[in-house]
């Protein structure tokens, strides 16, 4: 249920948005971020959401903005230099949950194959 406190919850590699969906319906405040200009435009249409469109090996983001942020099968496009830029996001007790899919037989550190115009 929680506490029913509405979150500023940022979305890394949102994609399609379908996440931001679930969030503002939910009732918190989600912001959504991805490297694709044609996720972004994806996301924003289907969520109504802000999304802001980052190269993953350059983010920027403001610091002690978010309660939460979600990084849902990307944090591995992220190089671990980068992620003391996203941990500075999160307010004082606020929570980064992170899920990765199962590896492909090798770990490339922060190499997308491409997937952003930063990395091709």
């Amino acid at each position: 249920q929680g506490s029913g406190r509405k979150l500023d919850i940022l979305d890394v590699c949102c994609a399609s948005g379908r996440d931001l969906v679930t969030f503002t319906q939910r009732g918190h405040r989600a912001i959504g971020l991805d490297g694709v200009r044609q996720f972004c435009e994806m996301a924003r249409r289907l969520s109504g959401c802000e999304v802001w469109q980052q190269d993953l090996l350059q983010l920027q983001l403001p610091p002690q903005r978010f309660d939460g942020i979600f990084c849902n099968a990307c944090l591995f496009h992220v190089p671990s230099a980068g992620l003391p830029d996203v941990l500075a996001a999160l307010r004082p007790g606020g929570i980064l949950f992170v899920s990765n899919a199962h590896g492909f037989g090798e770990d490339r550190e922060g190499w997308t194959g491409g997937r952003t115009a930063g990395t091709r």
